[in-house]
């Protein structure tokens, strides 16, 4: 099967389960909440199956699979996270193999990059400073930038404004539903990490343009975009 070529001029990273390996804080920040409210602890791997759609959605699946909450609970539960988070963002997560290599070398070809998230500012900013990486990216749309949060393709769209360049000049790489959904949504051409989160749902099993294994395949399938 030929593989595909991307003529780009940006390319976007989801962060968790894309860049950076976040369970093991997630997870921690996590259990630690829920045992402050005296709920039941969870493993990772129950854990890993919630991260995707941001901390709220993690914080509800983790006090009502199994269980009741109420709103005020959970609304409670997610500043309680965020508390713990805070202390343990970045402590033990790590940077997937190939991804600076990557991240560098498309800043050789001239390729603008951005990191797209649904993680809140206030840990997405920290945590790609920790981790080394921030000045990889020429811009940054967290969970909390807009009112919408991936797929809603509004998040990929107001990157590549940032960026300065249009929806079909960009390609989103990520690992998840809501990464391809958001891509299609606008317009752009999606790639998925089959080492990512996915909400726990087979990542072959979701419509994208290419699945591929490592951070450094993308390189072979892109050309540069000339701009006019």
């Amino acid at each position: 099967m030929r593989e595909p070529r991307f003529e780009v001029a940006a390319v976007l990273f989801d962060l968790d389960g894309t860049l950076l390996d976040t369970i093991p804080d997630l997870a921690e920040g996590a259990n630690r909440m829920l045992a402050e409210l005296g709920r039941p602890l969870r493993p990772l791997a129950e854990i890993h199956s919630f991260v995707g759609k941001g901390i709220p959605h993690l914080v509800r699946r983790c006090m009502t699979d199994n269980a009741d909450a109420g709103e005020d609970e959970i609304a409670r539960a997610v500043e309680v996270f965020k508390r713990h988070y805070a202390a343990v963002n970045g402590r033990r997560t790590r940077i997937y193999d190939g991804v600076v290599d990557t991240l560098e070398a498309l800043r050789a070809m001239g390729v603008r990059c951005a990191c797209v998230t649904n993680k809140a500012g206030d840990f997405t900013l920290p945590l790609l400073e920790r981790m080394g990486i921030a000045d990889h990216f020429d811009a940054v749309v967290c969970g909390d930038t807009l009112s919408v949060k991936k797929p809603d393709p509004a998040t990929v769209q107001h990157a590549c404004e940032l960026l300065g360049v249009s929806v079909t000049e960009a390609l989103l790489v990520g690992d998840s539903a809501n990464d391809a959904g958001a891509a299609q949504a606008a317009g752009m051409p999606v790639v998925l990490m089959r080492y990512g989160y996915s909400e726990g749902r087979p990542v072959d099993s979701i419509p994208c343009d290419a699945l591929l294994s490592s951070m450094p395949e993308i390189l072979s399938l892109i050309e540069v975009a000339v701009r006019r």
